[in-house]
């Protein structure tokens, strides 16, 4: 790859690892933050799995907890290369959590509205996408915070102080 293509694939990365992080500190810092009236909205065919995660008080709780750290450590990891392959895979699966809850397929029709009318693409989609090609092109080995953790000639040099 040429250092424009990296530059820009890391520029993605940390966009997307913006995105993550503002969206995490923006429910950390509400405190009448909470994922009951989206789990409530949900539709498809895994609507009735996202009710009952809103059913239930306890559950609910360490939901939102999970939900406002997990966008924070994995935009963190994002916009700093730090363990990168985590926070890509577990970004991944946070935003497949979300489009499953409001899939966007003909014949479903959510209260709380749309920025758009899709179908089957969406920007949850679109973002997804976007993680799997950061995935597949390791820009963090060489911008990032992993190129120091994950360095051998890094550990090298921590041996030799020791």
């Amino acid at each position: 790859m040429t250092i424009l293509q990296k530059l820009w694939l890391t520029f993605l990365r940390m966009a997307i690892g913006w995105h993550f992080l503002y969206e995490g500190l923006a429910k950390l810092v509400n405190p009448n933050w909470s994922s009951v009236s989206y789990l409530m909205d949900s539709g498809g065919f895994m609507q009735q799995f996202y009710f009952n995660l809103a059913a239930n008080p306890d559950v609910l709780k360490i939901l939102d907890l999970l939900n406002i750290w997990g966008l924070i450590l994995i935009g963190l990891g994002l916009m700093l290369g730090a363990f990168t392959r985590v926070a890509i895979l577990s970004g991944m699966v946070l935003l497949a959590f979300y489009y499953f809850s409001h899939p966007p397929f003909v014949g479903i029709r959510y209260s709380l509205p749309s920025d758009g009318s899709y179908l089957i693409i969406n920007k949850i989609f679109i973002e997804f996408v976007a993680l799997a090609v950061v995935f597949v092109f390791p820009t963090w080995k060489e911008f990032g915070l992993d190129r120091l953790i994950f360095s051998s000639k890094f550990k090298g040099q921590s041996a030799k102080m020791e």
